[in-house]
């Protein structure tokens, strides 16, 4: 049977269900998908699986769309956007499954199992003892009509299940190379419910085969179902129901703590987490992409516009990608210090105001926002850091840590913030921070400190913070007589 033709336009579908909260694994397969799309011209379908009424809901659906938004995806069919194949959400495509499960039924392609579930799991167990598959063992296959009439007179229910060939079937997969799966490891499969529910292993592939889709982008973790798909495929052909079976890509496992499959469960894998943290959508997506493909050998930071010119399918890795959370902060902190300034201080917005900001919105200043954002953003690994490095600009008073002030204060930290402060006082605060800088340094140099010591209790006392923005720009900004006041609220606590 023919595979995608060489020549047709590439049509990649992304078909999540909306289930939980969008995970880095599900967004990194989107990507990719999105990227080939966009990289060869062809289009992207998004689909919705929405047949598992016991765990999909309206709210996962809602906020899918709204992650995908907010990463940049844009699709060519699917929820929003319409297009030819209409509804793309499962839930409103069961009739489409019943017509087309009736028609394997009839060509001989599937028949009804009457096996009970215990039936089931008892021939399983002998079989595993045997040492043989313990996949079905094909019972119900060539039931003749009595013997059916016999089970529903019982009242047995029966669903529907796909007779797989009786030869191994081989493809090539555009990850992996070729693979062949020999009939023993492949049994016949249920393929609609006894409730006349359609399963996810019709579902899918009638979609793809309805939609003309050409390649299955997807994890390595659907791989087993693959030869069952192929024949599903091909049966479909034979019926006039598609023209040609997908070329299928296995993507490689993402691995979390301990060499493990990354899971929904993880902690790591939750995209909300990331955008509450203030990833932004280039990083996060730049980061992805590497997990199991390369720009190149000496190349991390990309654009994404930069990434979709280079991005093929083929030279995707099969090898596991182990998720690496700091590599991915210092990959987004990189996109953030690209941005233009006026980008940056846009993005910083929702993390100057309330809950996350720590000061009252009347004590917002934007000129001094405006002043010290540059300093910020060489600084910045996600974008909610930026209240805790600014606060100290918009509060009235810094903010009390116990432990960076234990940290800071050590050996004579009032002699050291007296001399300080009367040099501070003398200084020229029009010249810019260097005179500041000398100002901290002399009083250093006097009482046999250099920089790094002497200016740690000026920091704690004028942000509350042991480490921050460039201390003598932040002085500059924050202005003497704020400066001054602070160091005497410094002094008089020390000498309380």
């Amino acid at each position: 049977m023919a595979n995608a033709t060489p020549g047709t336009p590439v049509r990649v579908r992304f078909c999540p269900s909306p289930t939980g909260n969008p995970h880095v694994g599900l967004v990194r397969t989107a990507l990719f998908n999105w990227a080939y799309a966009r990289h060869t011209g062809g289009q992207l379908v998004f689909r919705i699986e929405d047949t598992d009424a016991a765990r999909d809901s309206e709210e996962s659906y809602n906020q899918l769309l709204d992650s995908f938004h907010w990463l940049g995806f844009d699709w060519d069919e699917g929820p929003e956007v319409g297009g030819p194949h209409a509804p793309y959400r499962q839930s409103q495509r069961m009739d489409r499954y019943k017509d087309v499960a009736e028609k394997l039924l009839a060509a001989g392609h599937a028949y009804h199992c009457y096996c009970t579930t215990e039936e089931l799991d008892a021939r399983r167990e002998a079989a595993r003892k045997a040492g043989k598959p313990s996949g079905y063992d094909g019972t119900c296959r060539e039931l003749t009509a009595e013997q059916k009439a016999a089970y529903e007179a019982e009242g047995r229910a029966s669903i529907v299940r796909f007779r797989m060939p009786d030869a191994p079937i081989t493809f090539t997969d555009l990850v992996r190379g070729e693979l062949t799966f020999t009939p023993e490891n492949v049994p016949d499969y249920g393929i609609v419910r006894a409730n006349g529910a359609p399963l996810y292993t019709l579902v899918n592939p009638v979609d793809d085969a309805l939609m003309g889709i050409t390649h299955v982008l997807r994890g390595e973790d659907l791989l087993s179902s693959t030869p069952r798909q192929i024949a599903l495929y091909r049966a479909l052909i034979e019926l006039g129901i598609a023209s040609a079976v997908p070329e299928f890509g296995h993507l490689p496992y993402v691995m979390g703590e301990g060499n493990k499959k990354l899971s929904k469960r993880d902690p790591q894998a939750n995209l909300n987490l990331y955008r509450e943290r203030g990833f932004l959508p280039e990083g996060l997506l730049n980061y992805l992409s590497l997990l199991g493909w390369s720009f190149s050998a000496d190349q991390d930071i990309f654009t994404i516009p930069e990434m979709i010119e280079k991005f093929d399918i083929a030279d995707v890795n099969a090898n596991p990608a182990r998720f690496d959370l700091k590599k991915a902060e210092a990959i987004n902190a990189e996109h953030i210090r690209r941005l233009d300034v006026k980008d940056f201080t846009a993005a910083c917005e929702p993390w100057l105001k309330a809950p996350f900001a720590n000061w009252e919105p009347a004590d917002f200043d934007q000129a001094a926002w405006q002043a010290i954002a540059p300093h910020a953003q060489t600084r910045l690994t996600v974008l909610s850091e930026i209240t805790a490095n600014v606060d100290f600009l918009f509060r009235t008073e810094p903010v009390d840590d116990e432990a960076s002030w234990t940290k800071a204060m050590k050996g004579d930290p009032v002699a050291l913030l007296t001399t300080a402060r009367a040099n501070l006082e003398s200084a020229d605060w029009t010249a810019g921070p260097e005179p500041l800088k000398q100002a901290v340094l002399a009083a250093g140099e006097q009482h046999g400190l250099k920089l790094g010591k002497a200016q740690a209790p000026v920091r704690v006392a004028v942000t509350g913070r042991t480490v921050g923005l460039p201390l003598f720009e932040s002085l500059e900004i924050l202005g003497k007589e704020r400066t001054l006041a602070r160091i005497d609220a410094a002094l008089a606590k020390l000498t309380a």
